[in-house]
């Protein structure tokens, strides 16, 4: 239990110190440690590997919701044709 102690506050300070990178890692780390305490005392491997899988998800969300956002401008943005003015 203090090894799950000390990777939780090791992460948390991680965590308040580079909040930019941190993003998914908080929480990825978070539920390794608890898998990985379960799955026999390894809190600290799962903490470590939760950890790059919350990002790499978050990574891959942020992806996608800018690839989304992107796909309804195109949509969005009138389609305009350069037609030549009108003789007088």
């Amino acid at each position: 239990m203090k090894k799950l102690g000390l990777a939780l506050a090791v992460f948390t300070a991680l965590g308040l110190s580079t909040q930019a990178y941190a993003i998914g890692c908080i929480s990825g780390a978070v539920a390794g440690g608890v898998a990985g305490h379960y799955a026999g005392h390894h809190a600290v491997v799962g903490a470590l590997g939760g950890c790059v899988a919350g990002h790499a998800l978050h990574k891959k969300q942020v992806q996608a919701k800018k690839l989304q956002q992107q796909q309804l401008q195109q949509q969005a943005a009138p389609t305009t044709t350069s037609q030549p003015a009108p003789a007088q």
